[in-house]
């Protein structure tokens, strides 16, 4: 067996042991209100401030899973995939960015019986997730999409949506970290842009055949 198969091999091993453990979209959102009102975040080390980012987060997904709509022709889309693929998603309750894109991930779900939205804490899955570095960084969230047909990987994404990935490696390349008052202007962006670069990102996803 060559080393590319064996690896192959080894990474859908990680993927389908995950998928079978990990929670789906709406047992996670309950896992946040839990977190929320003892005051902890998903992982080990607990914080005021990753405690404040869960809270942050938790409010910003109840408006996200209330207000997000899915164009018609997005929809459409959806409504073609044929093949049983599973979304599965490394996160953890801090992440600013997981908030802005999770609930997107499930209205894309909520529109087909054959997309499956799963999830998973990325700490408490390393060994998956070095397989999937973003610029060698364990940056989050990583949505790993899964055939369960074929049982391939067709696609990833994350941890943000295309264009202000861009926008935010041009800041890195000048100033060498993302400032405060640059993570600020990024929640701005999400605002204004209302999550229709993360939709069209994830119709890419799409296995229509």
């Amino acid at each position: 067996m060559s080393t590319t198969n064996t690896l192959n091999s080894s990474v859908t091993s990680l993927i389908t042991e995950a998928i079978s453990t990990a929670s789906t979209y709406t047992e996670y959102r309950e896992q946040m209100r839990n977190l929320v009102a003892n005051n902890k975040s998903t992982g080990e080390i607990q914080s005021d401030a990753l405690a404040n980012y869960t809270m942050l987060n938790d409010k910003r997904m109840k408006r996200l899973d209330k207000t997000t709509k899915l164009p018609d022709a997005t929809i459409s889309k959806i409504k073609q995939v044929t093949a049983k693929v599973t979304w599965l998603v490394l996160t953890e309750s801090w992440c600013g960015d997981a908030a802005q894109s999770m609930p997107v991930m499930q209205k894309f779900a909520e529109q087909s019986s054959n997309i499956n939205v799963k999830v998973i804490l990325r700490d408490e899955n390393l060994e998956l997730m070095n397989h999937f570095l973003y610029n060698n960084t364990l940056s989050i969230p990583r949505l790993i999409a899964f055939n369960e047909d074929t049982q391939e990987v067709i696609g990833d994404w994350g941890p943000r949506p295309s264009k202000l990935t861009k926008i935010v490696e041009n800041f890195k390349a000048k100033n060498g970290s993302l400032t405060p008052e640059f993570k600020q202007e990024l929640q701005v962006w999400y605002n204004k842009d209302k999550g229709n670069t993360i939709i069209e990102d994830l119709t890419q996803l799409l296995a229509l055949k």
